[in-house]
């Protein structure tokens, strides 16, 4: 989808990825479906860790093909993204201030009970299915120049990387991460394990203190680039894409079109595609972002 006023305020030929617009608000929901109905480990119930998003896919994948979920979810997490987690028939389990302490307890609970596991980054079957995204905007822009995808733990933008990369080695693919959780920038940066203390930035889509391993190893192979971008800049791209765009994106669904002004003088001439990875923005950060 293109808006104009999207690409006149960016500075820069903008398509965007409504991703936003599936059925859980989120990309993630492409992985969930593909690993619960294609992995025959999990058809007895699995357990995941998240913020939102990626427990939304597995419980989303649940309801679908019957399979009991349970998700550990930091205390305090989104609200929206809690509700709809319990709609969609999840048994949800409330540890931590963080992604990282609940991962680690949901972790544990799996080894002590046998339950299947689904790390939100560290798997095959997740990756595939989000890959799916840039197969779809290969197949209606086989003129995209530059894909711009948003990173937490970044399955998503391994699944763009490795979709691109087989597809059309000439296209770029650039990450965005919050500069206040930039773990997996600063790992792919270093080609070394680096670990963030503390979360700075509402952007719970971003916030991982820690890299995960899977989609690492196919970033330093495949992405071109990898950008940080401020809690003003995810603020300034939230009301973009709400007043020009007429799209609701959370803090991480904006990251790419943040860091597409950012990098515009770079990019100009090109054909950008930014994802609009998630929708699940609460009202307080809305507030915030049309007063920015």
């Amino acid at each position: 989808m293109q808006r104009p006023g999207v690409s006149e305020a960016t500075g820069v030929e903008v398509w965007l990825k409504c991703e936003n617009l599936l059925p859980t608000g989120a990309f993630k929901v492409r992985g969930g479906l593909n690993l619960v109905g294609r992995d025959p480990t999990a058809r007895n119930g699995i357990v995941g860790a998240s913020t939102g998003n990626h427990g939304q896919s597995l419980a989303y994948a649940g309801m679908k093909f019957g399979v009991p979920v349970t998700i550990f979810v930091p205390k305090n997490a989104n609200p929206l993204k809690l509700a709809a987690m319990r709609a969609f028939g999840a048994t949800l389990v409330e540890h931590g201030v963080d992604f990282e302490d609940a991962r680690l307890e949901c972790e544990r609970f799996a080894e002590a009970n046998g339950v299947r596991y689904v790390h939100s980054g560290d798997e095959p079957y997740l990756i595939a299915g989000v890959g799916t995204a840039t197969h779809e905007v290969l197949q209606e822009l086989p003129a995209a120049d530059v894909l711009i995808v948003p990173i937490g733990g970044g399955s998503g933008a391994a699944g763009a990387c490795i979709v691109a990369k087989a597809t059309q080695r000439s296209i770029q693919v650039i990450g965005v991460q919050s500069e206040g959780a930039p773990a997996a920038y600063q790992s792919w940066r270093d080609r070394a394990r680096r670990t963030t203390e503390r979360i700075a930035t509402f952007a719970d889509g971003l916030a991982t203190r820690s890299p995960f391993e899977l989609p690492q190893r196919i970033l330093r192979e495949h992405l071109d680039d990898f950008v940080l971008v401020s809690d003003d800049e995810l603020y300034w791209a939230m009301r973009v894409l709400l007043v020009e765009g007429h799209l609701v994106a959370e803090g991480a669904g904006a990251a790419p079109l943040a860091a597409a002004r950012k990098l515009r003088e770079r990019l100009a001439g090109k054909n950008v595609v930014c994802w609009v990875s998630g929708g699940n923005a609460t009202a307080e950060s809305l507030t915030r972002a049309l007063a920015s």
